[in-house]
């Protein structure tokens, strides 16, 4: 088994390195759904808020949909460059963002699952673990050891949270409320990093021209990086005096 995910209080998932998934029922103590529809290991799995539509992030590239309620396969997506290796959802459930080992973000909408409708690549090695922090902002672990706070539509690498430095990023998980991420990586350490500031940050469709190569900007003292210019992506709400005759990003 490669993943587990929890869908309620007596049903989870399964994905295995053969590319099979399997809906277990604690209650019958059984798999309810056996599907191998996917060629590659199942990397990372996703449900709906309403535990209906199940899905799957594989090695093949593709993004399997499940239909976990009326037990049943429903679609594969095209196949997308490099393995999937993460799966969210984002936008009250509108969106569904992928992670590559190619280091791109690949965009789908809800109930358009065939093809991406957006992608971005990130300047990163690899997209190997993702998690949302708000509806719009997601943590990105990579093969350099950075974690990356990355904004979607509009899609922005906003900074670097924090770094294994020199050491992949196995996993990453947001505690309740939404004000620490953990971050687990090759260095066999558990590191905590406060992210609460990203909850009240928007983000411009507008952003100034940077020098392409540029430092990743920090959110911290304590993450790579760090430089003066980080929020200058980002802005806070403007209260209705100032915002006009504002020239700020």
């Amino acid at each position: 088994l490669n993943c587990v995910l929890p869908i309620d209080n007596h049903l989870f998932a399964t994905g295995d390195d053969g590319g099979g998934l399997k809906v277990w029922d604690l209650r019958k103590g059984a798999a309810i759904l056996e599907a191998r529809q996917q060629e590659e290991y199942i990397s990372a799995m996703a449900v709906d808020g309403n535990g209906k539509i199940l899905l799957t992030a594989s090695g093949d590239g593709t993004l399997g949909v499940f239909n976990v309620k009326r037990r049943r396969f429903e679609l594969l997506s095209e196949p997308q460059n490099g393995d999937l290796t993460s799966v969210v959802l984002l936008k009250r459930g509108k969106k569904v963002a992928c992670g590559s080992s190619e280091g791109t973000v690949y965009l789908f909408n809800w109930d358009g699952f065939g093809a991406a409708s957006d992608r971005f690549a990130l300047r990163a090695e690899s997209v190997d673990c993702m998690v949302p922090v708000t509806e719009s902002i997601v943590c990105v672990g990579s093969l350099d050891g950075v974690i990356r706070a990355v904004n979607v539509l509009p899609n922005r690498v906003l900074g670097c949270v924090g770094q294994h430095p020199g050491e992949p990023i196995e996993q990453l998980a947001l505690a309740p409320g939404g004000q620490l991420l953990a971050s687990c990586a090759h260095d066999r350490k558990v590191k905590f990093w406060d992210v609460s500031a990203l909850a009240g940050l928007l983000v411009d469709d507008y952003r100034q021209k940077k020098k392409k190569g540029g430092p990743l900007r920090a959110l911290s003292s304590k993450a790579a990086g760090s430089g003066p210019d980080f929020f200058a992506d980002l802005r806070d709400e403007p209260a209705p005096e100032a915002a006009a005759g504002s020239d700020s990003d």
